[in-house]
């Protein structure tokens, strides 16, 4: 996987700097090409010509070479990269990284970087442990960075606890994930509206009626497509889940009403739209201004149809767009998502159902089959929700590239 491939190094001031020479040993025996980037801290922990001896590269460091003033260009080094892996990463870069504080080569690459990054944090526990870190850590991953935990163990302190960086094998397996994970980029200039998660409906200020729905399927959806290269818009229910991919802008909303209203604002500009949304049926036809007090009385609640999303989407349907719908049933599992697939006017269904262990809300895998409006259906085992996702992401790429 790393064979021919071009990777930038990026060492910075620690004591795990010695685990970079090892790392970068793994990275030439696979066949990588590797610049090493070394900031002006590192360099006190090991030398820069102990990494060109193993890269076969002069170790960069300075804006200009010493000797002839030759600027070493970051953005050329940024467009050249295949992957940048930044270990060991200081709480200081990773600082410098996340407040685009641009005083050595090594940060001005990250921001010109075109390509996925890898950091591997290493320094005491208590600085891991730190919200200060912890923060530019989570903002990282927010900016589309990838993170190798620290491991657990003796530090450089003599303390016992998190913060060593993790062995290389372990960040040139993360490498290879990465760049296996690569898509073509198949849906570059398409538009795809997906929702996720659950909606609310509230009762009074407190109390609301929803469902069991995570968003994990289709945030996953949303990421398969964003990294195919679709622009993706996101409309959200209320989820504690976060996306990295530039490619894709986010709406959240609440209540099926606001989630009706983003997406006859977003569809009409999309080429496709995929419901994956858990939109709850039915909503109180009165909202309590207070809370409602127990009574030790029955307690009628009457409700009234929400907005069907989906079919109004399929109503507004062109010729052009695909839409995809997913059914959960308990019950009559085909028939019923047949009958969706014409009524809503899907070009295919995913079908899946929560009878059966794994699958279906509050997992982390699912299985599935997708029926396309000609009665074709395929089959899928037990997955990992990020590779059902795939799967769906293939069958819309297909109609889409037709």
């Amino acid at each position: 996987m790393l064979k021919g491939k071009k990777v930038i190094l990026g060492v910075t001031g620690s004591i795990a700097a010695y685990k970079s020479v090892l790392l970068l040993r793994l990275l030439v025996k696979a066949g990588a090409e590797v610049q090493v980037i070394i900031t002006p801290a590192g360099k006190e922990f090991i030398t820069p010509v102990t990494l060109s001896a193993l890269s076969g590269k002069a170790v960069l460091s300075d804006f200009f070479a010493n000797s002839d003033g030759t600027w070493h260009s970051h953005v050329d080094l940024g467009l050249w990269a295949d992957i940048m892996v930044v270990a060991p990463a200081s709480a200081n870069t990773m600082g410098k990284m996340v407040n685009a504080i641009c005083d050595n080569l090594l940060i001005t690459t990250y921001l010109s970087a075109k390509c996925p990054v890898l950091v591997a944090p290493a320094m005491d526990l208590d600085m891991y442990a730190h919200p200060a870190n912890q923060r530019n850590i989570e903002q990282l991953r927010t900016f589309g960075a990838h993170i190798v935990e620290p491991g657990t163990g003796e530090l450089a302190s003599g303390l016992e606890g998190k913060g060593r960086m993790e062995d290389p094998e372990v960040i040139v397996q993360r490498m290879e994930e990465i760049l296996g994970s690569q898509k073509k980029k198949t849906l570059t200039g398409k538009k795809v509206l997906v929702t996720a998660g659950p909606t609310y409906e509230n009762i009074d200020p407190v109390r609301f009626i929803g469902n069991f729905s995570s968003g994990k399927m289709g945030f996953a959806i949303a990421e398969a497509l964003a990294n195919r290269g679709a622009v993706v818009h996101l409309v959200a229910g209320p989820v504690g889940l976060s996306v990295s991919n530039q490619l894709i802008e986010r709406t959240d909303v609440v209540s099926a009403k606001e989630m009706d209203q983003a997406c006859r604002e977003i569809f009409p500009q999309c080429d496709a739209a995929v419901f994956s949304a858990a939109v709850a049926d039915y909503s109180p036809a009165n909202l309590s201004a207070e809370k409602i007090k127990r009574t030790g009385d029955d307690l009628n609640l009457q409700l009234t149809p929400n907005p069907d999303i989906a079919s109004n989407m399929g109503a507004l349907k062109k010729a052009h767009q695909v839409t995809v719908g997913f059914a959960l049933e308990t019950s009559n599992e085909e028939v019923n998502a047949l009958k969706k697939i014409g009524k809503k006017n899907f070009d295919f269904i995913v079908l899946n159902s929560p009878n059966n262990a794994g699958e279906g809300f509050m997992t982390d895998t699912n299985r599935i089959t997708i029926i396309h409006k000609d009665h074709k259906k395929e089959n899928f085992p037990l997955k990992s929700k990020k590779e059902v996702a795939e799967d769906i992401a293939s069958a819309l790429e297909k109609i889409l590239l037709k």
